[in-house]
């Protein structure tokens, strides 16, 4: 409790002495050699050295109540999240306060989104070492809470699907759960594998690399957890029964359970064992076999959530998924002139080297300051740079653009002869995160409104494992979307995948189009794009519904559309 009391003092700012007392306090209370509670019998805490009369009287309170005011009032005060930040090594009470008060960081995963952009690198009192120790800390910090992101779990997932796959006894093995579900968090890694010999493919499996403690091991189920802190979980089955156990394992509880009511109403019975008639096994080479038993057409894992998967596929209307192929070039992306690691000449030819045949620049507008956002001149300064670039590499296109700050009342960052020469224009909420739905929906209607608008930047901000999205009616975002052809982007960064994968049928419905972008602010982070298709997928988005898989000569075509 003094500890506690000491930490938010000294977040807050408040006198280093009183701070100093409850540190030397709390202190004298971790090493005394007595009994407290004897100690406070015969009133004696103040001959402990340390301990003045009114901290004495705080230990008393907090003793007899189990609380102590003062300290839930101080507890108001400070975002909870602090707290958690102060685990990391090298971060005290007064960098925690400078993160929030100088960047908003209130939580672990803020700090990591914020590192991520680079954004401690120019901060006073931090650098980029700093950040690199950050960084590392975080990893540590977080290694065995909850759920993670979609990257860590595939990384972790990676080498043990590998050597469960080169195991000789095994047959068929794949990632099953979440993981292959595509979900943007993961709490576990699961793996279905068929063999004939399950106890040798255990043996080897409690053996694979980087594992720190074997949590159960059996003939048909082991678990491990990794270094990394994940568990894994390992089910072997008999390869007649792998497909069966392959779908029940992949698939959400709902989904398993419409598949199941399926098939009894079909008068069959279904689960993780087979699909019977009776208690005859109906044979199923694969899962494409398992869903025209039912009559249905195959369901890609990704879309097994319980939701209308089941009618869509009875009524033949499964979506030919986007494929990460299909994208042709990239928007949302960061350099040095704004909060970005590299230079705009490196990732155009990073982009160039992936394969992309454009890409699109958008720096933080001039009200980002925070970020480094880039005045009027700066901008174009920009634009003559871009031309430069462009003179230089052969089919490749770079596009001039911003991502413009959603003010307050919803206008855009800068004035309107600004916005006509370049071209495009994403639109994203920065601040202001505390408005209420009706005037946040407003705020953002508003900027869609705008003829300059071409994208609506990760339309609710979240950030996952780290905050909730601001309060908005996305319907109403859609319709506005779909009235004045503005395109909504699913920011690809996987700290983010917004807009949600849950939501983004609605704009599909509505004829909204997606452009999945990185929101790179280094090299690297280009390849995040990745991570926007596997949403897109989850999403029920085929390769027409998203923008950036047009044709080069077609996306500029409609970026001059647009503009008019």
């Amino acid at each position: 409790m003094l500890s506690e009391i000491a930490v938010i003092l000294d977040i807050l700012g408040e006198n280093p002495f009183k701070v100093k007392a409850h540190q030397s306090a709390a202190r004298a209370i971790e090493t005394l050699p007595g009994d407290l509670d004897e100690i406070m019998a015969g009133d004696h805490l103040t001959d402990i050295k340390g301990i003045g009369s009114h901290i004495a009287e705080k230990i008393k309170t907090f003793a007899a109540a189990g609380a102590l005011p003062e300290l839930e009032a101080l507890r108001k005060k400070v975002p909870a999240g602090l707290f958690d930040i102060l685990k990391i090594p090298g971060l005290g009470p007064k960098k925690a306060k400078a993160l929030w008060d100088k960047l908003g960081v209130t939580t672990i995963r803020e700090l990591e989104y914020a590192c991520n952009e680079n954004r401690l690198v120019e901060l006073s009192g931090f650098g980029a070492k700093s950040q690199e120790n950050i960084i590392k800390g975080i990893k540590n910090v977080t290694k065995f809470a909850g759920r993670r992101l979609a990257p860590e779990a595939f990384a972790a997932a990676g080498p043990v699907i590998e050597w469960v796959l080169k195991g000789p006894a095994v047959k068929r093995a794949q990632l099953a759960g979440s993981v292959r579900r595509g979900l943007e968090t993961v709490k576990d890694i699961d793996i279905v594998a068929s063999s004939q010999n399950p106890e040798k493919v255990m043996d080897r499996f409690v053996k694979a690399p980087g594992v720190a403690e074997i949590i159960g091991q059996g003939p048909t189920k082991s678990s491990i957890r990794l270094e990394s802190g994940f568990q894994v979980d390992l089910r072997v089955v008999d390869d007649a029964q792998y497909p069966f156990a392959l779908h029940h394992f992949t698939g959400s509880r709902e989904h398993n359970t419409l598949m199941r009511s399926r098939a009894k109403a079909m008068g069959l019975k279904m689960n993780e064992y087979g699909v019977f008639r009776g208690e005859k096994l109906i044979a199923c080479g694969d899962e494409e076999e398992i869903f025209a038993a039912l009559k249905l057409a195959y369901i890609p894992p990704e879309l097994r959530e319980g939701i209308d998967e089941i009618d869509e596929s009875e009524k033949g209307r499964i979506p030919k998924l986007v494929e990460p192929g299909d994208i042709t070039g990239i928007f949302h992306a960061h350099t040095v002139a704004s909060d970005g690691v590299d230079t705009l000449e490196n990732m155009a030819a990073a982009c160039k080297k992936m394969g992309s045949k454009y890409l699109g620049i958008s720096e933080h507008s001039r009200t980002a300051a925070y970020a480094g956002g880039l005045s009027i001149d700066e901008l174009e300064k920009q634009g003559d740079e871009i031309d430069e670039v462009n003179a230089k590499l052969s089919g490749f296109r770079v596009f001039k653009g911003v991502e413009s700050d959603i003010l307050n009342d919803g206008s855009l960052d800068y004035p309107d002869k600004v916005l006509a020469k370049l071209d495009f224009v994403i639109a994203s909420v920065h601040s202001g995160f505390n408005m209420d739905e009706k005037k946040m929906t407003e705020r953002i209607v508003r900027a869609i409104e705008n003829p300059f608008t071409t994208m609506l930047g990760h339309p609710t901000g979240r950030l996952l494992l780290a905050r909730d999205g601001y309060p908005v009616n996305m319907g109403k975002v859609i319709e506005a979307c779909a009235k004045h052809d503005v395109i909504i982007e699913l920011n690809a960064n996987p700290h983010r995948l917004d807009i949600d994968w849950r939501v983004m049928k609605l704009a599909k419905d509505a004829g909204v189009k997606i452009s999945v972008n990185p929101d790179a602010h280094r090299v690297s982070g280009l390849a995040d794009v990745a991570w926007g298709v596997a949403a897109a997928r989850k999403g029920w988005l085929e390769k027409g519904d998203v923008f950036n898989t047009m044709a080069p000569d077609k996306i500029e075509k409609e970026l001059e559309r647009r503009k008019k």
